[in-house]
């Protein structure tokens, strides 16, 4: 069943400004946890806000559930908003801040009672309460808010940059548990945010944002190794750009001045590629793209290159089951053919 459908929506702030957000058409299904990513400004979190009736569109379309809301507010909508902030209630309790959403419905007390200290249980915080926000951690509040937002049963969970106020360690494991009580509870979740890694971790589908458009949707696979241009391909992952030609009879791509003896199946023609770091791959000087290390860095699971190359700058990651080349070292370079990706359009 579509949970959520946006049907040509257009959002300007200013009617003599331009679009913020420009034709957006896409549904979403019930249990089905879809992130919106991009950089600042590409127009993610006023379509969440348009989501939740705390903003209204200029033109097109908001469906939830099959019911047009395009004019509805916050309180006729069947949604819930996690902020960044948390926004709890400093003065309210633990198990207060959780039942204000009911107590706003009118649940009588009992029953909100109840129902918050059953959500509180599901996002492992029982016992805690009668504790005030400031007693507790950040991946506390960070629950807390969470449990509010599912208190009131909503059919779809919205939720803007929730991980970015924790520091690496409890973002990693905040991201794995909301995913596992999204995928336990069947819930229909859109969530916003601007780390790649963050949205790969938790999505069914992401949809990449620039611009006010969708520069691509698909699962976190599908745009990590079929990007549709170098703005996709450069915000999943690191990419590097390098413009290349194909050469016309097969004769394989000319990467600066090394033929790399890759047969794509692409008629000939300049293209760019966008070359992970691990897409590299090293061979010994005078075979390959010739490159110079100009130093070597530890990361724990992989060694971090920096090159200096024809190209310009270049830098790849290899296993730490090798010994790295020294630095001032001259090696070659290769590439894997298997998770190069190669557009077949120039973007800006």
């Amino acid at each position: 069943m579509t949970q959520l459908e946006f049907i040509d929506v257009y959002k300007c702030y200013d009617p003599q400004g331009p679009w913020v957000i420009e034709g957006i058409n896409f549904q979403i299904e019930q249990g089905e946890l879809v992130t919106l990513l991009g950089p600042s400004g590409c127009g993610k979190t006023t379509i969440l806000r348009m989501m939740a009736g705390l903003e209204q569109s200029s033109r097109g379309r908001i469906l939830m559930a099959g019911r047009d809301v395009t004019q509805t507010g916050p309180a006729e909508r069947p949604v819930s908003m996690m902020f960044q902030s948390y926004a709890l209630f400093p003065h309210l309790r633990v198990i207060d801040n959780v039942m204000y959403g009911l107590r706003m419905q009118q649940v009588p007390e009992s029953q909100a009672r109840a129902r918050a200290q059953t959500v509180l249980k599901q996002v492992g915080l029982e016992g805690l309460d009668a504790r005030w926000p400031g007693e507790l951690s950040g991946g506390q509040q960070q629950r807390v808010a969470l449990a509010r937002a599912l208190v009131i049963e909503p059919s779809i969970l919205l939720f803007d940059e929730p991980l970015s106020n924790l520091d690496a360690r409890l973002r990693r494991d905040m991201r794995q548990e909301i995913r596992d009580l999204q995928q336990r509870l069947g819930l229909t979740v859109i969530y916003v945010t601007h780390d790649q890694s963050e949205a790969m971790a938790v999505s069914d589908r992401i949809m990449v944002m620039n611009r006010g458009r969708i520069a691509q949707q698909g699962s976190p696979r599908t745009l990590y190794q079929q990007p549709v241009d170098a703005f996709v391909a450069s915000f999943m992952g690191e990419a590097m750009l390098i413009p290349a030609e194909i050469l016309a009879g097969s004769q394989g791509i000319r990467v600066g001045s090394w033929i790399w003896p890759h047969k794509p199946d692409q008629d000939a023609g300049p293209v760019t590629l966008a070359v992970r770091p691990e897409s590299w791959q090293l061979s010994p000087a005078g075979s390959g793209l010739a490159a110079s290390v100009l130093g070597c860095a530890f990361m724990g699971h992989v060694y971090e290159l920096s090159l200096e190359t024809e190209l310009g700058p270049l830098w790849l990651q290899c296993s730490t089951q090798v010994t790295p080349p020294a630095t001032g070292e001259r090696i070659g370079l290769t590439l894997n053919p298997g998770v190069v990706i190669l557009p077949r359009t120039l973007s800006d």
